[in-house]
């Protein structure tokens, strides 16, 4: 392994870190937690491919290339009285596939890192979410967002990113110089969607060079990895998209947890050419009735997308903060999560059950007890900013398939506890599972009568 140099971190002043979220954030101090941005510099290198290139089998043999100064900066969440810590930091990989800086994965398991004592961390990683360009997603007519430095010049104007040549190693400075900032016993490494991408080139070429995490959450990944970046230049997504299928390595040295929604397997991100089976170091679960986004993460802004139909209403966030717990237990040299059943599936889609649900997978309340169909698929003929939410629409003989709504309530409650007790769903999260149940839906059917 080689050590990259530790990064100068910088304090601002209290303010509003710039990270978008559609969702409500949890009040921090009400939860004992405090934030503070900080201003991390360095020099980075670039890597460069071996005679192989990003080999279709994950083995990448990197080298490094270039060098260049960097100035990005860190937003940190950890709790404020330091006897509360975990000693696990949780290091996002931010999102800038909106053309501005998003911690999706921070939104879906905010709940399970307050309540265990995790310190977390977002990186300001990529050349869009610095220095903006646009992101591979347009919201309406929307202009691009200018990035932090055009945002908040006062703030932000001393910012400088080279390029994603160097996004590699600029995170895994960034992360360094925070874990050594609190202390951190283990890093935990996490990313969705386009940083999902990242994080496959991270896992596969650049953690054996720096062995920075470990332990891995690779969510939503499509079947290729990113490339190792450009210059002066952010990640071109469409290019990303067109290359060829890569699976993780065989010869993995740190636990990685791949977590993938229906939706994710078809459509834009295209994962299944990327299937992969479970190994020592290797888990994949595949989260039957979820979309690459969703209700969950959009909350009330879902007006605003202006799709056709509602969108998804699938439980990943739920799979997901029992994925972290697990993750952080198998870091610490505990078991391996457990193993999930993978979606059935055709070269065309999902396979799909008498009421249009997605068969197999790990699956989730409203999945095994439906009062809705539920889907991660593209609604058809919506913009990609809308196809990644998939749809919740009506299901068809409600009525028949729960004769009463006690029946269902029963349904829907064993269908929960067989979920945590497989530890898919945790314990904590028992009462907030339940109350996503659709009662209404059936008593509603069961007044109407079969259509």
């Amino acid at each position: 392994m080689t050590a990259s140099p530790t990064a100068a971190l910088r304090a601002l002043p209290p303010g509003t870190s710039g990270l978008l979220s559609a969702r409500p954030e949890p009040d921090l101090t009400v939860h004992g937690y405090a934030e503070t941005e900080y201003v991390v510099s360095g020099r980075a290198v670039s890597y460069v491919a071996g005679e192989r290139g990003l080999a279709a089998d994950g083995h990448f043999d990197l080298h490094e290339g270039e060098t260049s100064d960097y100035v990005t900066r860190v937003v940190v969440r950890r709790p404020a009285e330091r006897s509360r810590a975990s000693g696990t930091l949780v290091a996002e990989w931010l999102n800038v596939s909106s053309g501005a800086d998003t911690a999706p994965d921070w939104t879906f398991t905010c709940d399970e890192i307050l309540r265990a004592g995790h310190t977390w961390v977002g990186v300001s990683a990529q050349y869009v979410g610095v220095e903006g360009g646009g992101g591979s997603v347009a919201v309406g007519d929307l202009p691009p967002p200018p990035g932090l430095r055009g945002t908040d010049a006062a703030r932000y104007g001393d910012l400088r990113h080279p390029g994603d040549a160097f996004a590699y190693d600029i995170f895994t400075q960034a992360v360094g110089a925070v874990r050594d900032l609190v202390a951190a016993d283990v890093v935990l490494v996490v990313g969705e969607s386009q940083s999902a991408f990242c994080l496959t080139t991270y896992a596969n070429g650049v953690q054996p060079l720096t062995g920075l995490a470990d332990a891995i959450l690779i969510h939503s990944r499509g079947a290729t990895a990113a490339p190792l970046g450009e210059a002066g230049a952010g990640l071109r997504m469409e290019e990303v998209l067109a290359s060829h299928p890569v699976v993780l390595r065989d010869d993995l040295a740190t636990p990685v947890l791949v977590v993938q929604t229906e939706g994710d397997l078809f459509d834009r991100i295209a994962f299944l050419p990327a299937r992969q089976p479970d190994s020592e170091r290797l888990r994949l679960w595949e989260v039957a009735g979820a979309a690459h986004a969703d209700r969950f993460v959009i909350g009330d802004f879902e007006s605003f997308l202006d799709s056709p139909v509602p969108v998804n209403r699938g439980q990943q966030w739920a799979v997901l903060r029992a994925a972290l717990r697990h993750l952080d237990a198998w870091a610490r040299g505990g078991a391996a999560p457990p193993a999930a059943p993978r979606l059935e599936t055709t070269a065309e889609g999902c396979v799909l059950d008498a009421h249009g649900l997605a068969r197999g997978g790990l699956r989730t309340p409203v999945v095994e007890a439906p009062a809705q169909v539920v889907s991660g698929r593209a609604w058809p003929g919506t913009p990609v900013s809308v196809g990644l939410f998939g749809s919740t629409t009506p299901l068809a003989g409600l009525s028949e398939l729960h004769p009463s709504v006690e029946g269902y309530r029963a349904s829907y409650a064993a269908a929960t506890d067989a979920a945590i007790a497989a530890g898919f769903v945790l314990a904590e999260d028992r009462d907030a599972v339940l109350a996503e149940a659709r009662p209404d839906l059936v008593e509603s059917a069961l007044t109407e009568g079969p259509r």
